[in-house]
């Protein structure tokens, strides 16, 4: 009787132990969880601050292209009018398509376990 109460004792410690382990392997997983979705939103702030800035570059790329083409329409009309020879510089095709590059784009490698 007394084995029996032993090893029903040290059964129940066990029993204690696994509770407690998978306790404070919650309680882990829940910071990290926690860490996480800081850093989650953390990066979505930083994505949409970014957003807001290519987003202005956007329009100011707009706004300067339109400007340079209605600049060389009017050397274009004086160099009609006058008859003297204007120097008349062409858009480049990476001011009009800016998002085609003229060089082979490599990809970016992320890894997982960095910070």
């Amino acid at each position: 009787m007394l084995s029996n109460c032993k090893s029903a004792r040290r059964s129940w410690m066990r029993k204690q132990k696994q509770l407690e382990d998978l306790t404070d392997e919650v309680t882990r997983l829940q910071l990290s969880n926690r860490d996480l979705v800081q850093k989650i939103n953390t990066k979505e702030q930083n994505y949409g601050a970014i957003e807001s800035a290519n987003n202005v570059l956007k329009a100011q790329h707009a706004e300067l292209t339109n400007r340079l083409r209605s600049l060389n329409s009017v050397l274009q009309m004086i160099e009609e009018m006058s008859g003297f020879v204007v120097d008349i510089p062409e858009i480049p095709d990476s001011m009009m398509n800016p998002w085609q590059l003229n060089r082979p784009i490599k990809p970016i490698m992320a890894d997982m376990f960095l910070p």
